[in-house]
């Protein structure tokens, strides 16, 4: 060590008041009123109705997965008026300058040899107080403080910074597929064939399906139409509604305006018992899915993750919705075969929709806030199926989709580049 350091043990160096901590469950928490911050392990947790502490005190987690992890710091500043629970120690100093320097040392050094046990890992109170302290002479405690204040104020600053880029980008794609599904994004060719003819060749090959019997008429289908005053309205069976909050009315001359439901078998899932389900076979969750990105976070079979309950069935090049709230951006295409939890819904698009458009407007913020408002439901909010179907579509001729996810693509791909490099 540099001339003038001591090593010495934590206890000799701190005052330890543990035994003044308590610890108050989340029912007793509950009716209270939240005015000062109730501290756990890896800081603040709740509010409550009073307090234990009215010092600045260092805090360190006692035990959680954070002791391994390090997600967070594991010594951090309690001030003010606040509670702390039985999982984070009470650390105080006859002169508190010196929990500064420890604070920064703790959540520096490695601590495995401090911490006892796998499933719940510890660091008992004798544990802590035998950490090896090297101790700089205290005008250098000082010193060394400030300077790791400043340091650390720009670490601080640079994350906040990668933060502000991360949902500038965010909002930068979102802002490009809106531009899309308004025919603002790529220019159209009057050579295209008309979307208009597309939806009733669809309309058509329903008819027809219908005349077989098939498949059964829907009675309340929804569909797009003009009226007299040039402004379009949704008419599902007898009721009949403008559709201006949606502001779509500026499309391109070749588009369409027409319903999901129209497009899609939404809602219409193929349910298979978990048992029936082959071993290697691919189980989608949630979970498994990337917000905002269309792709996979990783592929779970089912012989790797327990399952029980019944699964959708669904097939390479459908789109994979999920219908639930918190989760509306989470829209994957299907590149193999596979199964999903219940709260993803595997839509077949017509051979007229290109899953890749249809993914972008199900991630888009229009279809977005038409979801989150129509969402039902308390501690699930989900968007129900004949809201789903009622949704409205903005469908561009066949290749200008082609030229719309390309572009997309290209962008999307170019924002990236710059973020890594940024980051």
């Amino acid at each position: 060590m540099p001339e003038g350091w001591e090593w010495t043990r934590f206890s000799a160096i701190t005052i330890n008041r543990d035994n003044e901590r308590k610890p108050i469950s989340s029912s007793q928490r509950t009716d209270v009123a939240k005015i000062y911050d109730y501290y756990g392990a890896s800081g603040k947790i709740d509010k409550i109705d009073k307090y234990i502490f009215s010092e600045r005190l260092l805090l360190i987690g006692e035990d959680g997965a954070n002791l391994v992890t390090r997600s967070k710091p594991i010594a951090f500043f309690a001030e003010g008026q606040y509670w702390v629970n039985n999982h984070a120690h009470c650390i105080d100093a006859t002169d508190k300058f010196i929990l500064e320097y420890l604070c920064f040392y703790i959540n520096a050094i490695s601590l495995g040899k401090y911490v006892t046990g796998s499933a719940q890992p510890k660091m008992t109170q004798d544990n802590m107080n035998s950490i090896l302290i090297p101790l700089p002479p205290y005008s250098e405690q000082k010193h060394m403080s400030q300077r790791l204040k400043e340091v650390m104020y720009t670490v601080d600053n640079i994350e906040i910074g990668k933060v502000d880029i991360s949902d500038l980008v965010s909002k930068a794609k979102s802002k490009i597929i809106d531009l899309a599904i308004r025919g603002k994004l790529v220019p159209q060719d009057p050579n295209d064939e008309p979307a208009s003819i597309l939806l009733e060749r669809i309309r058509a090959e329903k008819e027809e399906l219908i005349k077989q019997g098939k498949i059964k008429r829907d009675k309340k289908k929804s569909v797009i139409f003009k009226g007299d005053d040039n402004s379009y309205y949704q008419q599902t069976g007898d009721l009949i509604e403008s559709i201006s909050t949606w502001e779509l009315e500026e499309l391109p001359d070749n588009w369409v305006l027409c319903c999901l439901g129209e497009l899609c078998d939404y809602g219409n899932c193929n349910n298979v018992d978990a048992d029936s389900i082959a071993g290697n076979a691919w189980i989608l969750d949630l979970e498994d899915i990337e917000k905002n990105t269309g792709k996979v976070l990783r592929k779970i079979r089912k012989n790797e993750r327990d399952f029980t309950s019944t699964k959708h069935s669904f097939y390479k090049g459908q789109v994979l919705y999920s219908k639930l709230r918190p989760y509306l951006n989470k829209v994957i295409i299907a590149d193999e075969d596979g199964f999903c939890t219940s709260e993803i819904l595997p839509l077949e698009f017509a051979n007229v929709v290109l899953p890749q458009y249809a993914l972008y407007y199900l991630m888009s913020p229009t279809f977005l806030r038409y979801a989150k408002q129509c969402s039902y439901g308390v501690k699930m909010p989900r968007l129900g199926t004949a809201d789903g179907r009622k949704a409205i579509f903005p469908l561009p001729p066949i290749k200008e989709q082609y030229r719309i996810a390309n572009s997309i693509s290209k962008c999307f791909t170019q924002i990236d580049n710059i973020l890594s490099a940024l980051l």
